[in-house]
């Protein structure tokens, strides 16, 4: 009989999907072998299709800077900024003068080093347990991958250390408009404040307290449940018509974790906008409405279980937790400890948040930006506002 089966094989820093529609008896065998994955891999990256690839990573890399969504480059400078110099702060994107730099010996390098046995998840949906297990043990032990054996020789372990701190980038955006309608000029600034790991017990809280905070652009597509009764749709876009844009974003990692929220605005109203969002913040430590916190607790609830009716999200979930925690909570455990998560709970994690320092990531024109030490002050105050100044001459 035909099955849908579902392989992926998961390292610790990328992943590669195999979901085909095939014969489980007859043609199972050909997607597991180690030779054939390690030849598709790097045996056939002879040095034109290397070019052609980095012609393809000049151009994506060209195209961040041009595109108006923001987001990811703002994420990379968040990030920049919370873990200066070290682990996930360093550059995710490539910077352009190391691209000629990686041929076949730096490919063959990292994959030697970073693609070994105990940093990979062998994980399969619709197959039987005995019969995925038989495979592996067949075509994948002993095998020898095409860049080579032996140890790993430089694999980096170290652990994420927060330093918080501000990453600027000055940048014309008043031309970003992909058409004839004109896009607004806007001032684009995300301040974020460590949280915790996925392995802690305090990642639920964040994450309930992450879909309690929202927010979006204030034009959204779609239909009903778009998170309209968010702190950030009801606080921020509701009452200041002028801003664009107020999302809050959770990045959890095995160490670490930064929770952030990313707001855009006119460049004259930067100040005023950056208050609102310190303030925000200020108040993510104060009284929880039970009304909004089970809303969000069942958001997300019924995000999780939705996500988990594809196929291929579900091993990759599996992948994802046994390769991360070594082992796998089922939904309805996961939405059991979601239940748990009380008011306390939120003001508790929130409040150890605020007393560290923040990072702060600013893209635009940053002529109206307030001071690093102004924001900081600010999320120390019990009223989220930044130090008043006085100018003598505008």
């Amino acid at each position: 009989t035909k099955q849908n089966i579902s392989v992926e094989l998961l390292t610790f820093w990328k992943n590669w999907h195999f979901r085909l529609l095939i014969d489980l008896t007859a043609r199972m065998k050909f997607c597991l072998p180690w030779r054939s994955m390690g030849v598709f891999v790097t045996a056939r990256h002879q040095d034109e299709e290397i070019e052609l690839t980095r012609m393809a990573v000049r151009f994506e890399l060209e195209d961040l800077g041009m595109r108006p969504d923001p987001e990811p480059l703002l994420t990379e400078m968040i990030h920049e900024a919370a873990y200066r110099e070290n682990t996930v702060g360093l550059h995710r994107f490539c910077p352009t003068e190391n691209i000629a730099k990686i041929d076949r010996s730096v490919l063959h390098s990292y994959l030697r080093n970073y693609y070994t046995p105990d940093r990979m998840v062998l994980a399969g949906v619709g197959v039987g347990h005995e019969q995925l297990v038989e495979c592996a043990r067949k075509y994948l032990l002993g095998a020898r991958p095409a860049w080579g054996g032996g140890a790993a020789a430089h694999a980096d372990a170290s652990v994420a250390q927060y330093t918080g701190g501000i990453a600027k980038l000055e940048r014309d955006m008043s031309s970003v408009s992909l058409g004839p309608t004109p896009f607004p000029e806007l001032t684009h600034i995300m301040i974020g404040l460590e949280s915790c790991s996925f392995l802690e017990g305090d990642f639920l809280p964040f994450a309930v307290l992450n879909m309690m905070m929202g927010g979006g652009g204030s034009f959204s597509a779609g239909g009903p449940g778009k998170g309209m009764f968010t702190r950030l749709y009801l606080n921020v876009l509701n009452r200041h018509h002028w801003m664009y844009n107020a999302t809050s974003y959770h990045h959890s990692y095995e160490d670490t974790g930064l929770l952030c929220i990313h707001a855009s605005a006119d460049p004259r109203q930067v100040r005023e906008m950056v208050e609102i969002i310190t303030r925000e913040f200020v108040l993510m430590a104060g009284t929880v409405d039970v009304v909004e916190l089970e809303r969000a607790k069942t958001q997300l609830m019924s995000m999780l279980m939705m996500n988990l009716e594809a196929r291929p999200v579900i091993f990759e979930d599996v992948g994802r937790q046994v390769l991360a925690t070594r082992s796998r909570k089922l939904p309805h455990e996961l939405c059991a400890l979601i239940r748990a998560v009380k008011p306390e709970d939120i003001k508790r994690v929130a409040s150890a948040m605020l007393r560290r320092k923040p990072a702060v990531a600013a893209l635009g024109d940053l002529s109206d930006l307030p001071a690093y030490e102004h924001v900081q002050a600010a999320l120390a105050n019990k009223d989220g506002r930044l130090p008043r100044t006085y100018r003598l001459f505008r």
